[in-house]
């Protein structure tokens, strides 16, 4: 499967013929058909063993491959040894069947209800090598739609002990800090600026502060969140800065942390967050994870956090050609390091000795190296789109009397 997602065209037989071929040999179980090259090109068999194979599996291969992979991440800053992880959410199409429409309602409205079922998903990046850990995912309408703020308590229990949790507004609340202090990691959250007031306790936010503060919950998210206890309270700092964007305007950060670091590298920090913007859409696009295929929710399961597993199998090899190369590992294409371990694994597989093993392996390193990005800077406009032309035909509705 994972194979499978690491293809392009991603569709069962082209998984059946890497079998077929008697690839990859190191994977392969000694079986007689495949000993004597007899296994059909039927997809079949193989689709009813996706759909045999238990979802705890793929959740154990992709925790083992994660914790392996995260050893190619660098340090966030000079000096600073932990984890750092970036948090950013999506939505998926999955599609229309019984059991997904019921377990991710499509989006709909008071008279009718649109066709494709939708899923929230939840990613969490290391912020140096985009190794990406198990994701987080629930119905995004519906009476059990789960917010982004709900799947980050469920995504910290997937991530390494002493992690450092870095968000934007969006995650700026005191249900994501109290959840992952909880669970002794630390936050750098950015705030809007009247919660960022209501923490302060009345302090002026003044450019330049740095002060000790207490976060408590307010009544609201008491009322929404019944089960925090009547002493949860999360101990950090309140930060105001004033920093240059892109296009060139000054803008107000007003940044919560539970870090003991200089304001000047808590700033740096943050500053770094938005590398997770290309992450997720090399997750979705590259990988062809904005559309899913698959017609039930375990199998929903399995692709996602195997899709996830074969993404960190190329971030990987980026972070070590980067490594080799004295690069960032932000400065490779993901899509074109992509299509190069790609194009090396039948020459890995097919080696007929260590040596020329290892000679393939530093060939294909130094290929993923040279696929660097041109020098660029984040645009200083805003994003702009062409007006589709609208359709001859009406749009087909499912209206609620027909469900």
């Amino acid at each position: 499967m994972i194979v499978q997602r690491l293809d392009r065209k991603a569709t069962l037989s082209k998984a059946v013929e890497q079998v077929v071929q008697k690839r990859p040999v190191g994977l392969l179980s000694d079986h007689k058909r495949i000993r004597e090259g007899t296994v059909a090109c039927h997809t079949g068999a193989y689709s009813d063993a996706r759909k045999a194979m238990p979802v705890e599996v793929a959740y154990q291969v992709a925790n083992q491959v994660f914790d392996y992979f995260l050893q190619t991440r660098r340090e966030a800053l000079v000096g600073f040894q932990r984890p750092v992880f970036v948090l950013d959410g999506s939505s998926l199409t999955a599609p229309h069947t019984g059991a997904l429409v019921k377990a991710y309602p499509p989006a709909g409205g008071d008279r009718a209800i649109s066709h494709w079922p939708v899923l929230r998903i939840l990613v969490a990046h290391e912020l140096t090598s985009g190794i990406a850990a198990r994701p987080c995912w629930g119905p995004m309408y519906g009476e059990h739609a789960v917010s982004e703020q709900t799947l980050t308590e469920q995504i910290i229990g997937h991530l390494p002990a002493n992690s450092v949790f870095l968000g934007d507004i969006n995650f700026g609340v005191f249900t994501v800090a109290f959840a992952a202090t909880q669970r002794h990691h630390d936050v750098l959250l950015r705030l809007e600026a009247n919660r960022a007031r209501a923490i302060a306790g009345g302090l002026p936010l003044t450019p330049g502060m740095d002060q000790q503060v207490s976060w408590r919950p307010s009544p609201y998210e008491r009322k929404r969140h019944p089960s925090l206890p009547a002493d949860a309270c999360v101990h950090g700092r309140s930060i105001v800065r004033q920093v240059q964007a892109s296009n060139g305007e000054t803008v107000t950060l007003y940044l919560f942390t539970t870090l003991d670091l200089p304001v000047e590298q808590i700033v740096e920090l943050y500053g770094q967050r938005w590398e997770v913007e290309t992450d997720l859409r090399s997750l979705k696009r590259t990988l062809n994870l904005h559309m899913l295929s698959c017609k039930t929710p375990d199998m929903i399961a399995k692709e996602l956090v195997l899709a996830v597993t074969a993404y960190n199998f190329v971030r990987a090899i980026m972070s070590l050609a980067a490594e080799r190369a004295d690069l960032d590992p932000r400065q490779l294409s993901y899509s074109r390091s992509e299509d190069v371990v790609t194009g090396a694994l039948p020459g890995l597989d097919v080696a007929g000795s260590e040596a020329e093993y290892q000679t393939k392996v530093a060939r294909m390193l130094y290929l993923v190296a040279s696929c660097k990005l041109p020098n660029r800077k984040r645009p200083s406009v805003p994003r702009q789109a062409w007006r589709r032309p609208s359709s001859k035909f009406p749009s087909r509705k499912a209206l609620l009397a027909e469900k």
